[in-house]
């Protein structure tokens, strides 16, 4: 079929050397070397047409070859992109190929054509990458994102190879990050929960238990001193009912510090709920809660029973610890192009400079006694640092030795 193809479209060719051929045999030429003039005349027209059309259609072969090469990641993007796991495609120089939504959204934007470093600059990844296109096997390793929250991943390298594609063959290869962040947040709750849990239930555990054996043996008929001893008791049951309410209010936020909120809060109502809220307490420690509030609305992204919690704690240990103040002094500003800001002021004691890093650390007290006579669990401004940092938000501290102690949330 093929040279029937070509001899339809040399067939003039052929008719003009042929008349040429016939019109030197009537001229008495001698017959061989006529024909050996046709022949050769025959032959290297047709080796000149179809020799330039093979290089006419060079281009197009090598489009093809390249469609082929390309051919297997378009196959394979479109599956990718329908995961909710991110996956990068990577060359052999550990270029950026194609990356998908997931992987976008959880490690921010790729830039395609860019090298892996540009973007995951540890040395452990590119490494792992570099040994993986040497010797063609696939590797994993554990890696950790501290930004914008804490993120744990195993990452996942392979190379895409034909079956039976000798090693070294393949020109893509597969990245994958599975995120276990959850299950080291467990892990670390349930060690953490343990520890803490068991540290401090220990003292009030050990007061119940010598105040009931006191009661059931010396002051057995002493109603006055069972009456004294019945409402220590008391206090210590509802201090541990206190502790593992936050333990478990703390690792509940550590669950989701990743996920960030999502709904407008109208700050403005929200702060004078909680200084309604805590009136009596102030009432009753002495102390004047006076409110320096903008006009208007003044809304945040936020969860509000989050961001209640974080208003209490602040007023309520301003009242606490600043009591000898008597005034605690609540801001909340908002300026143009700036961020919005929630401050307690109070002017308390102060908090020496070498304790302010330490404030937000589980259990971290400045004055241990302190902290007890006033029913703190030790835990509320770990709480405070939790709810921040899944909305965004910084804490700011600053104090001074005999004039007070100023918390600032920025938004």
């Amino acid at each position: 079929m093929r040279m029937a193809s070509r001899f339809r479209r040399g067939w003039p060719i052929f008719v003009v050397a042929t008349l040429l051929a016939i019109i030197a045999w009537f001229s008495q030429a001698d017959g061989l070397m006529v024909a050996a003039g046709w022949a050769l005349i025959v032959l290297s027209i047709f080796a000149i047409r179809f020799g330039s059309s093979a290089v006419a259609n060079a281009p197009a072969k090598e489009e093809v070859a390249e469609e082929t090469d390309a051919q297997p990641l378009a196959e394979i993007v479109t599956a990718y992109n329908a995961l909710d796991i991110p996956i990068l495609i990577l060359s052999s120089d550990a270029t950026v190929l194609f990356h998908n939504p997931a992987a976008e959204k959880a490690l921010g934007e790729f830039e395609v054509g860019s090298h892996l470093s540009a973007r995951l600059r540890s040395p452990g990844i590119l490494d792992m990458v570099r040994e993986t296109v040497a010797t063609g096997e696939p590797n994993q390793m554990e890696h950790s994102e501290r930004l914008p929250s804490e993120r744990v991943y195993i990452l996942r390298i392979a190379p895409v190879m034909e079956e039976g594609a000798p090693v070294g063959a393949a020109r893509l290869y597969v990245l994958s990050f599975r995120d276990i962040s959850e299950l080291r947040r467990l892990d670390r709750m349930r060690s953490d929960f343990v520890a803490n849990a068991s540290h401090e239930l220990r003292t009030p555990l050990a007061s119940l238990r010598g105040f009931i054996e006191t009661i059931q043996g010396p002051a057995k008929g002493d109603a006055k001193a069972q009456e004294k001893f019945l409402g220590i008791m008391l206090d210590q049951a509802t201090r541990m009912s206190r502790l593992v309410d936050d333990l478990l209010s703390l690792s509940r936020l550590e669950l989701k510090s990743h996920i960030a909120p999502d709904q407008r809060v109208d700050l403005l109502p929200l702060v004078c709920h909680v200084r309604d809220a805590l009136q009596p307490l102030a009432t009753d420690l002495g102390v004047d809660i006076r409110m320096h509030m903008p006009e208007g609305k003044v809304e945040v992204t936020g969860d509000r029973d989050e961001l209640v919690q974080v208003v209490e704690n602040l007023i309520e240990n301003a009242c606490k610890y600043g009591q000898e103040g008597e005034i605690v002094d609540v801001y909340l500003t908002k300026q143009e192009g700036q961020p919005v800001e929630f401050s307690v002021v109070d002017r308390g004691p102060g908090i020496p400079a070498e304790h302010v890093p330490r404030l937000t650390e589980r259990f971290y007290r400045v004055s241990v006694a302190d902290s007890r006579s006033k029913k703190g669990t030790g835990l509320g401004l770990a709480i405070v640092k939790h709810i921040l940092t899944r909305h965004r938000a910084r804490l700011i501290v600053k104090s001074e030795i005999g004039k007070g102690t100023t918390f600032t949330v920025r938004f």
